[in-house]
């Protein structure tokens, strides 16, 4: 487990992380977010050492990061790093080695990798001839080939087609399923929501909202609801009707509603099911609306 403690940076005058303090857990996948200038890329490479910080520290399993430690992460920059007139196969190669395998070691989870990636293909190509979505597969599996004991990834979905990304997300989740923590930004908040099992948020240098997905969407619910009635003839519109009650939509056997407290909620499904009305009987569905991560994202932000 990743743990960040207090960590606050300034550039100058300005300051950029205001003790943000947050975990990345073995075996889970946690998804960075926030806007442009939040402040993830900095919290990233500060983890890496690429940054110190001003206070607070990271530390793994309740120890400091060492610089061994460090190295024996994947770490994928929002920027491209790669050699662009290099091969595909040979760099990862390269870099493997660089990372202390042994030669056998590093081209067999080179060539491993590509394939898993799509690449395999395109593995004796230079970097520079291929699209922009292959140089990314390239650049993740830059990050996987030394098999890393804990991966932080900054936009490792930009660029990447419908196809790439359900490719990549098989391969991430094959590393979290083996214990490693794997810490991700992305803009992209319906792959976060996808992906991972915990969210982190951060706006203006602090953290905003942290948790599992299913903690905070439960934080986030409030008392929304929705019936919906079966058939064409089901008409919802007698739930503004009820006390306790505000529509917020209506079409025709569908209705949202915000209401008051749990019991006006509930007495809405009473009514649904118990009154004199046929149409009124056939409920087809009725519960709480559960919030999106791109809904969450915006409440807490603003």
């Amino acid at each position: 487990m990743i743990t960040i403690s207090g960590i606050s940076r300034s550039f100058g005058d300005r300051l950029v992380l205001d003790d943000v303090g947050f975990r990345v857990e073995g075996g889970r996948m946690t998804g960075f977010v926030g806007g442009n200038g939040a402040g993830k890329t900095t919290t990233m490479r500060i983890i890496l050492g690429v940054l110190s910080a001003d206070r607070g520290e990271v530390s793994l399993d309740g120890r400091p990061l060492t610089p061994a430690d460090r190295a024996g992460f994947g770490y994928m920059p929002e920027e491209r790093g790669l050699y662009p007139k290099m091969k595909v196969l040979e760099q990862l190669v390269y870099l493997g080695r660089l990372h202390g395998m042994g030669a056998a070691a590093a081209k067999s989870s080179a060539s491993d990798l590509v394939e898993r990636l799509g690449l395999g293909e395109r593995a004796n190509d230079t970097l520079e001839s291929l699209s922009l979505g292959n140089q990314q597969r390239a650049q993740i599996a830059a990050a996987l080939v030394h098999q890393p004991s804990a991966l932080v990834l900054d936009e490792p979905f930009s660029g990447l087609d419908p196809m790439a990304v359900e490719v990549v997300l098989a391969v991430l989740r094959d590393y979290a399923a083996e214990g490693v923590p794997v810490l991700f930004s992305s803009h992209q908040l319906d792959i976060v929501e996808r992906l991972c099992d915990d969210l982190v948020v951060i706006g203006g240098g602090r953290i905003l909202a942290q948790g599992s997905r299913e903690d905070l969407r439960a934080e986030h619910s409030g008392r929304v609801f929705e019936i919906e009635l079966a058939g064409a003839e089901g008409d919802a519109g007698w739930v503004r009707d009820q006390p306790g009650v505000v529509v917020t939509h209506l079409d025709g056997g569908l209705a949202r509603f915000e209401a008051e407290t749990d019991a006006a909620a509930q007495t809405v499904l009473t009514v649904a099911v118990n009154g004199e009305d046929p149409a009124l009987s056939r409920v087809k569905r009725f519960g709480p609306v559960t919030p999106s991560l791109a809904q969450i994202f915006k409440e807490v932000v603003r």
